[in-house]
């Protein structure tokens, strides 16, 4: 059982503001706040998304293949954190769109870090 995935950054200050606006477009909060770490999840969950400075203290990187996914609960909310993600900086990889299979609706997009991110609705 999967119970958490974390990506790495170089700014956690930027990435907070960054992912509380994001990740409140489909109804998840920050969770957690530790030194060099913030965790996401619904409220009153448990983290199951982090964001962290690596604890090694070498500069974060995105790994090329990496991509994490996000379920919205409807279209409106594929397309709010995609929009959400290029007002904040981050970069579009693929605009909101039906795609794969009939009522599969997502889009792609990069953090501030270079992370890839997947928004999706399945109806």
């Amino acid at each position: 059982m999967l119970l958490g995935v974390t990506l790495g950054t170089n700014d956690l200050a930027k990435a907070s503001a960054f992912y509380n606006a994001v990740l409140g477009t489909i109804n998840m909060v920050q969770t957690m706040a530790v030194e060099g770490e913030i965790g996401y999840g619904v409220k009153g969950g448990q983290s199951c998304f982090w964001v962290l400075t690596p604890f090694n203290q070498q500069p974060a990187s995105y790994g090329n293949g990496v991509q994490v996914t996000f379920q919205a609960s409807n279209n409106d909310e594929v397309e709010a954190f995609h929009q959400m993600v290029l007002v904040l900086g981050g970069v579009d990889e693929g605009a909101p769109g039906y795609r794969y299979r009939p009522g599969y609706y997502g889009a792609y997009c990069r953090d501030l870090d270079g992370n890839k991110l997947h928004v999706m609705y399945q109806a």
